[in-house]
This record gives structure tokens, sequence and C-alpha cells, in this order.
């Protein structure tokens, strides 16, 4: 059965490594790669490749002037064509520079293939220059879409955080300020160094054996042709002589988990951290946010930190609970919808369970999971000054006896942020 995984990352040179390393040490595997570039053509230009050049190439029309929309409909077909032939036992897909694993993981599942990872490929030397980049795509030729709004900063930021594993680039200008930054950043990542060398000849001979060797489980088993099944390659004793890169490729992927693991009311949040001139300050607190004093002083927030997210919870607008995500020094603010603690009883059960775990992992007896969580990662980090100002913006104590009915009555600074 075909497996497949996902490459990305706006780091070119080093997603580009990242798919020759998995070309070179899995036999029968292919490279597809849509180049979204050239769509001011009004064609998306698709490749296959193996590891010895150029299998075939073909061109997707535009949809809707849309060069992303024209990748989601050419890449299903291509794949479902790759598990026809079964000639081929992994199909690495290789994003273009500015697309998000997120939006190609949801496709590949829906389709019922057999999505096996999702790897973002990363020079950890421009994990900081990326983040506080906050020039927009379309301006550096990079947007997936004419409507595309993302900067180079926030497109980094999701690609980052979204995968489980990232492929390191070896890199001479990365030092231990930069390493500590990208562990901060997504500490629950598998990090994976794509390794040096020629890769010429590599994925043959002994290579092969692997897969090979290794046998189907039995009549039930999803694997073919010796693939190690998703649900159990975590566990599979690694063979002799398997690069790291190609057993993350076959490691797994739940899609369903990924997403609940970046929606803001349940997100995996980095911890408290400082190490090599790097903080990681998570800042908790019971009480809501005045929105005039917030709104003041949202560009020394945004400054504060390469990077923060997180959610956080209003005064004027107690029942919603906001998303907090900045990068590069501009702020996302968006509507995640309600705090559990508004919703009647009878709406838990339309509720996912993960949602309703870490409500309950979260629960106040008065606010129930109405709270600001907020996380502020970055090298040289004023963790002193940044506190002294998220608190100046909470409620005063006469604001907050004066209860809820009062609150509502607060000048609403944030409608002209979530109309957008």
């Amino acid at each position: 059965m075909l497996s497949v995984a996902i490459v990305g990352g706006l780091h070119a040179d080093a997603r580009r490594a990242a798919v020759d390393r998995l070309l070179a040490e899995v036999p029968g595997s292919v490279a597809l790669h849509h180049d979204l570039a050239t769509a001011v053509q009004g064609t998306v230009v698709r490749t296959v490749r193996d590891r010895t050049g150029i299998v075939s190439a073909g061109e997707a029309p535009l949809v809707n002037d849309c060069a992303c929309c024209a990748l989601r409909e050419d890449l299903v077909p291509e794949l479902e064509r790759l598990a026809a032939d079964g000639l081929t036992r992994l199909a690495v897909v290789e994003l273009w520079d500015s697309v998000e694993p997120k939006a190609m993981a949801e496709v590949v599942a829906s389709a019922d293939l057999r999505l096996t990872g999702v790897i973002t490929a990363v020079d950890p030397a421009l994990v900081l220059p990326y983040l506080g980049n906050g020039d927009d795509l379309a301006d550096v030729g990079l947007a997936a879409a004419a409507t595309d709004q993302r900067t180079i900063a926030d497109t980094f930021a999701r690609q980052l955080e979204y995968a489980p594993v990232l492929a390191l680039a070896t890199s001479e200008d990365a030092d231990d300020e930069d390493r500590a930054l990208l562990a901060q950043l997504h500490p629950t990542a598998r990090q994976v160094p794509i390794g040096d060398g020629d890769l010429s000849g590599r994925g043959s001979g002994d290579r092969e054996s692997w897969f090979e060797r290794r046998p189907a489980e039995g009549p039930g088993s999803s694997d073919q042709a010796g693939l190690v099944s998703a649900d159990s390659a975590d566990s599979a004793d690694p063979e002799p002589g398997r690069h790291p890169l190609a057993e993350a490729a076959f490691g797994g992927f739940d899609v369903e988990a990924a997403a609940a693991a970046q929606h803001p009311a349940c997100a995996l949040l980095p911890a408290e951290a400082d190490e090599c001139g790097v903080s990681t300050l998570v800042w908790h607190r019971r009480r809501p946010f005045h929105p005039e004093r917030l709104y003041a002083a949202l560009e020394d927030l945004c400054c504060a930190a390469a990077r923060s997210r997180g959610r956080f919870w209003l005064a004027d607008r107690p029942d919603t609970l906001l998303h907090w995500d900045a990068a590069g020094g501009a702020l996302c603010v968006e509507n995640a919808g309600p705090w559990l603690a508004s919703l009647p009883d009878a709406a838990w059960e339309l509720v996912p369970p993960v949602r309703r775990a870490a409500a309950a992992l979260d629960w106040h007896p008065e606010h129930g999971d109405c709270c600001q969580h907020l996380v502020f990662t970055s090298p040289g980090l004023d963790r002193d000054g940044l506190e002294l100002l998220l608190e100046s913006c909470l409620l005063t104590d006469a604001e907050y006896a004066a209860g809820r009915t009062a609150w509502k009555q607060l000048p609403p600074a944030f409608d002209s942020l979530l109309e957008v």
C-alpha cells in the first residue's frame, strides 16, 4: 500500500535536502512537487522525480485563479495513480515554499490515502530571521493566491508548529541560541538531522533490505510489500542502516489530533523555559483584559517576543474565546468560538472530547475555562517588563467587582480587528 509523507517549509534548501535524503534512503520512492511560482502564467507545473531525476512533468490549470486550489485538485489524482500502479512504496509530497502542511495533510487524509508522515524542513540559523520577517508573501513572490495576505513570519510559524517532525539542515551559521529557540518554539517535535554527504547511489543494494526483510503481519495487516504500517511504525525496531528521516516518514500521522493540537482552546503550547539566552514566558491569569488598555499595549506586546500565541479573554466579550497569534511584529486576533463555560450543558455533547478534556484540566469554579493563557518565546526576553505590561491590561479590582453586565459596557476596542 502506498505511503504518503509530506515535506514542507519556507527554507527551500533544507526542504530539498530532506526530500533528496528520503529518495536516497527509501527504495521505490518518488517525490511530487507543484511549482506555484508559475501561476502568473496561468498554470502550476507538476514534477515527479525519483533519486535519479525527473520521471514525469505536467501542468495543472489554475482553479478560480488560485494556485493552491490547483494543487489540491491535482495532487490527489496523482497520488491515486501512484497507488494504483503498485510500484511506488513512498510518495513524498514536497510542498512549495509557502504552502502550509495542515491544509495538504487534510486533503490527503480526506481522500483515504495513507498519510504516514508530516515533516517541516528547517535551517536552524534561519528560524529567528524568518520569525522576525513581517514582509507579505505577495511582496516577495511567494503568495499562493491573489488574495493571500499572509506574511513570511506567520506562515513559517504555522509550518514549524504543525509538523511533529523537524528535519534539520546542517548549518555552520547556527549556534546554541538558534537551537534553543527552535526547541522552545516546538518542544514536542522530534528533531531529525538531514545529514551531509553525497546521496547518489544510495537506496540500492543492502539499503533495500530493511523493506524486504520485514514480513506482512497477517491477513488484517495494512502492510504490503513489507512496508511498516503507520500504526506499528513507532514501535518497530529500527533496521540496521535505516536513516532516522526515513523512519520518521513512516512514523504515522493523525490529522485530527494535529488539528486539535493547533486549536487555540486546546493547543499544546510551549512550557516555561530559559536556556542559552532564549526564554519562554507562560502567562496564565483568571481575570479578563480591559479592551482599551490591551489594545493600547498591542504594539509593545507584539514586539516583545519573536513569537507569541495562545488564548485570551476580553471583558466586553466575556463569553468569547479569542485566539492570539503573533510573529514578525504583527498580531492576528480571531474569534475561536465560545468558552465552554458559556454553553448550556446540552451543548457539551456537541463539543469534541479533546476540547472538553482541555477545559476540564483548566476549569475554575467561578469562571470555568475562561482565562488568559499566553506564551511568549524569544531571545533576550524581558520577562519582568512583559509581565508588568500584561498585568496592567487586566481589569482593576473595582472594574472586576462591577461584574459582567458592567464589563459588556466597556468600549469595544477590538471590533475592527475581529471584523477583518
